[in-house]
């Protein structure tokens, strides 16, 4: 397949009347839009206003998407044990892959094709399936809770490891390697010392397995396990062992100098999630800081109950604006550096080599987007028009692996409709009124 249109290769290139060629799951050509049909005469053209990599969710919870908009205007702690966790607990396995379906065909119709999920305690397989049938990239994992969780969530530590092995054994590396697992504690909260630390241990018992969590989002967690352990959130982390590049640790709003350091000598990845750390008044996370000190830090959309949308776009906007406002600096976390989050920083931390970028030799994982709309009249940067004013729902195109999944507005890979449907029935049976 050849495609058309302004080229977004990456944040410093773009060619403006440009094309990307794909052949079965890579991207074998970017370049001038003439010259490319000359060299490839016999591939099928398509045509969209702009091309870009796709986006990657570096922290998101699809199974919690039948959730959106129960649990607005609480704090963090309200927020996941009075709603979320409940909710959860109470999903069946189909209820589990309906919530699946729908949060990843949000993402394939708002342009994200990778993202690194952090499910739940029960049904996880029914996430991978969900994945593996709609063909979304993902690092997926099952999350592990064995103490201070409520009643269906509690498990026994031995059996949630068991369990997370089991999965890794199922499930990673299948499809070429486009899904992949990631061991999901929760967060040091609900995790006993065995939990964590075995976490550590099943990642460095299988190749290219990573620990995804959530770490230092509210200063009542933080409380918490300084009380719990006597060591801040991120120290305590790296004590058993979930710090270094395998690791993805989720918001990092509260952090001390002796943390920062602690995540810039590790090399672990953070993600930056601006909506939800806005509308559970969590805090700013200090992002400039950490790309200060080299540490790789990627963007997420979070659940949709502390978000209510896995749009992308808006998560940019979003990340952008904080930052400048936070710090009182116009120039901070420009158009530029955002894309970069949103990409191949999201690719770096997901543990996906040629991905994030439109080059020859990487994975045709491409987006088409288009502009014939008010909102992008006129376009003077188009960097700034993707970070500052793009919508999800101008996503036309989604490619990932060179699989078209969405094509002129249609996906492809599902029913659409028939997702949305049962999500709603789903919906209607939950007690959202705990």
């Amino acid at each position: 397949m050849l495609l058309s249109g302004t080229v977004v290769a990456d944040a410093e290139t773009v060619i403006h009347d440009g094309a990307v060629v794909v052949e079965d799951d890579l991207i074998v050509a970017v370049g001038d839009r003439s010259t490319c049909l000359e060299e490839y005469p016999d591939h099928e053209h398509d045509s969209y206003d702009v091309l870009a990599p796709g986006t990657v969710g570096a922290h998101v919870h699809s199974v919690q998407s039948l959730g959106r908009g129960i649990a607005d205007d609480t704090e963090l702690l309200e927020w996941l044990y009075e709603y979320v966790l409940p909710m959860e607990a109470s999903l069946s396995p189909a209820a589990m892959r309906t919530a699946a379906e729908l949060g990843y065909l949000e993402m394939i119709e708002s342009g994200t094709t990778t993202c690194i999920d952090h499910l739940s305690v029960d049904h996880a397989a029914q996430a991978f399936e969900a994945a593996r049938e709609l063909g979304i990239r993902g690092r997926l994992g099952k999350v592990m809770m064995d103490k201070e969780a409520p009643p269906g969530l509690l498990e026994d530590t031995d059996e949630a490891l068991a369990e997370s092995e089991r999965l890794v054994r199922q499930y990673h590396g299948i499809d070429g390697g486009r899904i992949r697992y990631a061991v999901t504690p929760r967060f040091a909260v609900s995790c006993t010392e065995a939990c964590l630390r075995g976490a550590r241990h099943l990642a460095d018992d299988y190749d290219d397995v990573m620990i995804h969590t959530h770490a230092s989002e509210n200063r009542g967690e933080i409380e918490t396990v300084e009380d719990e352990t006597g060591c801040r959130n991120i120290q305590w982390l790296d004590e058993v062992g979930l710090t270094g590049e395998d690791v993805v640790l989720a918001h990092c709003v509260w952090t001390d100098e002796s943390e920062r350091e602690l995540l810039a000598e590790t090399g672990t990845n953070v993600t930056y999630c601006p909506s939800s750390n806005m509308k559970l008044a969590s805090g700013v996370a200090p992002v400039l800081d950490y790309l200060d000190r080299g540490i790789n830090v990627a963007l997420g959309n979070d659940g949709p109950p502390c978000n209510n949308t896995l749009d992308p776009f808006t998560e940019m906007r979003q990340a952008s604006l904080l930052q400048k406002v936070d710090r009182l600096e116009p120039r901070a976390l420009p158009a530029r550096t955002v894309f970069e989050m949103a990409t191949i920083n999201g690719a770096r931390a997901a543990g996906f080599d040629r991905v994030g970028k439109l080059r020859e030799g990487w994975s045709a994982d491409i987006i088409g987007l288009e502009t014939g709309i008010t909102r992008a009249t006129p376009i003077h940067d188009v960097l700034s028009h993707l970070t500052f004013a793009a919508h999800g729902d101008d996503v036309q195109f989604t490619m990932v692996d060179g699989t078209a999944l969405m094509r002129d507005g249609e996906v492809l890979v599902a029913d659409a409709a028939a997702i949305r449907s049962r999500a709603r029935d789903f919906a209607s049976e939950l007690d959202v009124t705990c």
